[in-house]
């Protein structure tokens, strides 16, 4: 299996504003402003997929709602 490549991106100033409104569509949900950045970047960089061991969280989350992310490492098994 090849894996995509990791593109690291940089937070900008700019970018803290709409990271704070990405918690408004998940209110259900403890969005922690780690969670809402990696989401801001995926919208901003027209990404689907995230980086993270945090896939309770990443599996609710969306791309505007419609789609879902690509979440890497995949998951092993549920603890």
């Amino acid at each position: 299996m090849r894996l995509p490549a990791i593109v690291p991106a940089t937070i900008a100033t700019a970018d803290s504003s709409p990271a704070a409104g990405a918690y408004v569509p998940y209110q259900d949900r403890a969005l922690d402003f780690a969670d809402a950045t990696l989401v801001r970047l995926t919208h901003r960089k027209s990404r689907s997929n995230v980086l993270t061991v945090d896939h309770d969280d990443f599996e609710t989350y969306g791309m505007d709602h419609r789609k879902r992310f690509t979440i890497l490492p995949q998951r092993r098994g549920k603890v």
